[in-house]
């Protein structure tokens, strides 16, 4: 039950201007079963009264008692979940995204997958679209070999096939749980990411230090996706693309980076292929003017990615004090969790 005094989980809320569906989601928190947890909303300067509904609606009994941080500025997903992290009391740490909802037994099957598995730092859950309950948002994580990660079954119809207790690459960050032993070892968030592909970097770096993650398929999540910035966004994209060569730069064993133009190189080629069938991620952006727009943003996320690069290589020597997989071990992980060129390409990020 919500509000405990020695609470055993910390759920943290990031929140950017959207206090309906914060309302929701806060709401589903307060529905929560068999769990003993604090919330912490982190409030990145909404201007949408965000702040005067959390302190009028769930500050104190008999819901949730949030405990609030407010930011006066956007500082991003990352370092909002960094000083959620900081003032959390729970022995786990949990996120949800404010456009997520959650089953009222989520929390209690995420606990349940760290039961006796002192090796488990993480726990994913099974994420289902919000708007169409039947799809996969993401059970688990994936990666294609140029840093490029996916959800695990992002898209396919729920038939049962995520419905068994399994390992998996990483959690995805709209729905997840940590170890706070974890994150004491290995740290946060990398601030740098700001927002994407920063829940990948934080679940390899977690992986290559010898934590292992299970998927819980009765954490269940209904997920509104693309609500940040929008699905269609440029600036979206353009961080994803900045972000994903900032993972392969800062974690990835050399034999794979060296080899990282040449999986790029094949990933574009297989996008052009698809958006020429008006499939994958490149359909967002309709016509001439729209694909060119999603092209420039692409070239714009490599660039401030070369910018950040020195950076990423000095954090890539830091990994060293934490390191339990060899390169060769990292390699085999990535490539056991490969995502297909094909379904990669036939899917949406």
């Amino acid at each position: 039950m919500p509000g405990f005094e020695t609470p055993e989980v910390s759920v943290i809320v990031a929140n950017w201007n959207r206090r309906e569906m914060l309302r929701a989601c806060l709401a589903s928190l307060a529905r929560q079963r068999d769990a003993a947890f604090e919330t912490i909303v982190v409030d990145n300067g909404s201007e949408d009264g965000s702040v005067a509904m959390v302190r009028r609606e769930f500050a104190g009994p008999p819901r949730l008692r949030v405990r609030l941080i407010e930011n006066r500025e956007n500082r991003g997903f990352c370092a909002a979940n960094n000083q959620g992290i900081a003032a959390a009391r729970g022995a786990f740490i949990a996120l949800l995204n404010n456009d997520a909802e959650a089953d009222p037994g989520w929390l209690a099957a995420l606990r349940r997958a760290f039961e006796g598995r002192p090796e488990v730092g993480m726990a994913a859950s099974k994420i289902v679209v919000w708007e169409e309950p039947t799809k996969i948002d993401k059970a688990g994580h994936l990666i294609y070999p140029d840093g490029q990660n996916r959800g695990r079954g992002s898209g396919e119809t729920d038939r049962g096939q995520y419905d068994q207790l399994e390992e998996v690459l990483w959690p995805d960050g709209c729905a997840a749980m940590y170890r706070r032993e974890m994150l004491d070892q290995i740290g946060g968030f990398d601030e740098d990411f700001f927002a994407y592909g920063d829940d990948a970097e934080l679940g390899l770096r977690a992986r290559i230090a010898g934590w292992r993650c299970l998927y819980a398929p009765e954490a269940l999540v209904r997920h509104r996706r693309g609500a940040t910035l929008g699905i269609s966004s440029a600036r979206r994209l353009e961080l994803i693309e900045r972000n994903r060569v900032l993972l392969a730069a800062k974690l990835f064993p050399w034999s794979l980076l060296w080899l990282n133009g040449v999986y790029y190189l094949a990933r574009i080629g297989a996008g052009l292929w698809a958006a020429a069938r008006n499939r994958g991620e490149i359909a967002r952006f309709p016509g001439a003017r729209g694909k060119l727009g999603a092209a420039l943003a692409l070239v714009r996320g490599d660039l401030m990615a070369l910018r950040m690069l020195p950076r990423m290589l000095r954090k890539r020597r830091e990994v060293r004090r934490f390191r339990k997989l060899t390169p060769a071990q990292v390699r085999r992980l990535i490539l056991r969790h490969r995502i297909p060129l094909k379904i990669l390409m036939e899917q949406a990020a």
